[in-house]
């Protein structure tokens, strides 16, 4: 069982489908406002190192103790919001307006366009997600920036197969027809009229997709190809802290944490989302 499908299973055991939009809100809300604040928040430097406090466990002046470096996981935990909402957001952002625009493109223009992108997506859809994001990012290098390029060679399969099915159907609706009749020409037909009303779907979708990316780009750094060591990161704090599962658990802990009420909070939000819009993904 993935965990991606682990987080979406106590999310509908836990809240009813009604509350879920506002929950989600509440939640993602909540890490936004930790992210924003973190340096006020935070009652240590996140990558300072003490040896003298190294290994403490919670409580006292470090509510969620420390590492083997004597660093403070509250602070590092907070701080790591940051970094772990940015890999969220642009982590979606460029799949989402590459596959969207290739979608709209395909399924309005059909023919060679429709078949050659068509192809395209048969060929990345041939090999595993994560593995061929991991061979792009070896190739490109470690780093996050190698990160987001290989999330936007992969990701936005998802949403032009969505986006080109919605077109498909509402291409040949009456008040298309109609934009025709009255001479629009393609792009606005295709910005202006389609695109709105077949995005919905792609939106609702990019929410779910906040988790994968979120969950994808912990193991990357959790694999040392994403952010780098001493930068406070969720993934990072996960693997730095493996070898002390037994004797420290609360290295790995807290941020693992971290990172399931983070991707609950947009599962709901995805699911929220789709019962307002009327979207299903």
């Amino acid at each position: 069982m993935s965990a991606l499908s682990v987080i979406s299973g106590l999310r509908r055991r836990a809240i009813p489908r009604q509350h879920a939009l506002r929950a989600g809100v509440v939640i993602v809300g909540l890490w936004l406002f930790i992210a924003l604040f973190a340096p006020w928040l935070a009652p240590f430097d996140p990558i300072t190192q003490d040896a003298t406090s190294s290994l403490l466990s919670p409580g006292g002046a470090h509510l969620f103790g420390t590492d083997n470096f004597g660093r403070d996981i509250f602070s590092r935990v907070l701080w790591g919001a940051r970094v772990d909402l940015q890999i969220c957001l642009l982590g979606v952002i460029f799949p989402f307006f590459l596959g969207t625009t290739l979608g709209a493109l395909s399924g309005y223009l059909g023919g060679v366009v429709d078949a050659a992108i068509m192809r395209l997506i048969d060929i990345v859809l041939a090999f595993p997600f994560l593995v061929l994001m991991l061979a792009i990012i070896a190739i490109l290098g470690p780093g996050l920036g190698s990160f987001y390029i290989a999330m936007a060679m992969v990701g936005w399969v998802s949403y032009a197969r969505l986006v080109r099915a919605q077109v498909l159907t509402l291409k040949q609706r009456d008040f298309i027809v109609a934009a025709r009749s009255l001479g629009y020409g393609h792009g606005r037909i295709l910005f202006r009229h389609l695109l709105p009303n077949a995005i919905t779907g792609a939106l609702v979708f990019s929410m779910s997709d906040c988790v994968l990316v979120l969950l994808n780009g912990a193991a990357v750094s959790y694999l040392g190809l994403g952010v780098q060591p001493p930068t406070a990161e969720w993934g990072v704090m996960v693997a730095e802290g493996q070898s002390f599962i037994t004797t420290a658990w609360w290295i790995t802990t807290f941020p693992g944490l971290a990172i399931v009420l983070l991707a609950m909070g947009f599962s709901l939000l995805a699911d929220g989302l789709g019962d307002k819009l009327g979207a299903r993904i």
